[in-house]
């Protein structure tokens, strides 16, 4: 099982000609807007692509892609092509699309050693265009882990080259990130359980800086962790079922800034006694995608060893199952942090997993400390902001927030953002003396006015960090949910996990 991408390597602009006469690479990857033989490249290049473009005038004025013959010891050269990026509107991820597309058929055509050529505009929205390209390019090779694990299976290419200026060790480590950050999220839930999960975390980060500790004991779980221990309940009739809390710490000497993630970890999400019904349940197996976001970058972090921060995350695997003992409606549960929350839906599960792991979370935070919780949340993230990360941040938090969202602009990793309220910690207040917080209301979050804004406020209050700021002690706090972005086309069940937000928080907390 690899967590980096195979042969990933980079050549100057300059050495493409010389790159060209030899049998190193069997398929030239060129991707821009078009005409694209109107960009300054070797004259063999540009022959082949005047040749080509001339015979399909698609590849001058649309986006689309080519697989043509190219004289010379490669053979091969793949046209992939992008709509007109001089639009404001624009934005880099264009470019990685087409070059994933133009990868694709590379390898259908044949190829294995691959040497990708991105032609960007010199705008700056276009700055870390080879960063994408190449991240583009081994995400593009990316296979599920169902089909990794338990057999050597070779990789789908034998070699990435870009020809243009990058630090290949940072996108090595990023595409490490979202290798971890996919195999976890995309992997169905008996192969990715709570214990596989934990399992593949202690592989992952065998002989690295990064430390794992895994709390198995259901029994123990459940009372230090209550919200959670509720959730799973009725999954301890199973025993492989059983909830873990895995922890990933890595504390370099020196640090002067502390960075905390929670990730929701449901392996598979039933609904439990407020059951998924109409089909809804399909998919499931990939709300776990904010302890998967979580991990990945603890990976990159482990690559990287980036000094002064220190870096804790916790995950929180646990299936949402239903049964005899299931948590129900109209439950009150005292939180870790000693809030009583009245349960509104059992498939409002999520925030209960993240409440407690922030509280946990908080104990150990100093003044130099940010939290974070990752999810998979709502259907309303999704439904209001797409195929994007919602960020919510508290008050605290509004410089950070804007810098993550800068570096989502910047890598392809997009982000936006979301402003907690004074109607969103009042939906929550408890409407009745025997509990403080209303988990949630009874309606789906899509139907729910702000549904994706108010479980941050949620997590705000049953962690304890607001208490906390009152008294003093206030923490930046973010929330991201990533039910809209953590798989391709918006399809849980089959759209290919994408490690959002891995790149975007790994490049805008100078983890690199």
């Amino acid at each position: 099982m690899s967590h980096a991408p195979p042969l990933l390597d980079a050549i100057p602009s300059s050495s493409l000609a010389e790159a060209l006469g030899r049998a190193e690479h069997d398929a030239v990857v060129v991707v821009g807007p078009g005409p694209l033989s109107k960009r300054e490249l070797p004259v063999e290049l540009s022959r082949a692509i005047r040749a080509a473009e001339a015979a399909d005038r698609r590849l001058v004025s649309s986006r689309t892609t080519a697989v043509v013959p190219l004289a010379g010891p490669v053979g091969r050269l793949v046209l992939s092509t992008t709509p007109d990026l001089s639009s404001w509107e624009q934005d880099v991820r264009a470019l990685g699309v087409a070059t994933a597309t133009g990868v694709a058929h590379a390898l259908a055509a044949g190829a294995r050693r691959l040497l990708i050529v991105p032609c960007a505009p010199s705008d700056q929205r276009f700055s870390q265009a080879a960063l994408v390209a190449a991240l583009a390019a081994t995400g593009a090779l990316w296979e599920p882990y169902e089909l990794r694990v338990g057999e050597a299976r070779p990789p789908r290419a034998d070699r990435v080259t870009v020809a243009a200026e990058l630090d290949v060790a940072r996108a090595r480590a990023l595409e490490a990130g979202r290798i971890v950050a996919r195999d976890i999220g995309g992997t169905e839930p008996e192969v990715m359980s709570p214990e596989a999960m934990a399992d593949y975390c202690e592989r992952a980060f065998a002989g690295t800086r990064v430390a794992v500790s895994v709390a198995r004991d259901a029994a123990e779980i459940a009372r230090q962790y209550p919200l959670i221990g509720a959730v799973a309940r009725a999954s301890l009739a199973v025993p492989r079922h059983h909830p873990r809390v895995i922890r990933l710490e890595y504390s370099p000497p020196g640090a002067t800034r502390t960075l905390l993630f929670a990730g929701k970890g449901l392996v598979y999400d039933t609904g439990g006694a407020d059951l998924k019904t109409d089909g809804h349940m399909a998919g499931m197996s990939r709300d776990k995608g904010g302890a998967a976001a979580v991990a990945g970058l603890l990976r990159v972090v482990a690559e990287r060893a980036p000094e002064g921060v220190r870096v804790i995350g916790l995950l929180g695997a646990v299936r949402n199952s239903v049964g005899a003992d299931s948590f129900v409606t109209d439950e009150i549960i005292t939180s870790r942090a000693g809030v009583r929350v009245r349960i509104g839906n059992t498939d409002a599960e999520g925030r209960l997993v993240l409440a407690d792991l922030l509280a946990a979370l908080r104990e150990e935070a100093d003044a130099s400390s940010s939290l974070f919780s990752v999810a998979t949340l709502t259907g309303h993230a999704a439904l209001a902001v797409g195929p994007y990360t919602a960020l919510v941040p508290n008050g605290h938090a509004r410089a950070l927030a804007d810098a993550i969202f800068r570096a989502g602009e910047e890598l392809g990793d997009p982000i936006e953002r979301s402003t907690l309220r004074p109607e969103d910690y009042a939906f929550v207040t408890g409407k009745s003396p025997a509990e403080d917080v209303l988990s949630c209301n009874s309606l789906a979050s899509s139907r729910t006015p702000r549904g994706h804004q108010f479980p941050a406020a949620f997590l705000d209050i049953v962690s304890g960090l607001r208490a906390s700021g009152e008294r003093g002690g206030a923490l930046p706090f973010l929330h991201l949910d990533i039910a809209g972005s953590s798989v391709t086309g918006g399809t849980w069940q089959t759209g290919t996990p994408t490690g959002a937000p891995v790149v975007a928080l790994a490049s805008a907390l100078s983890l690199l």
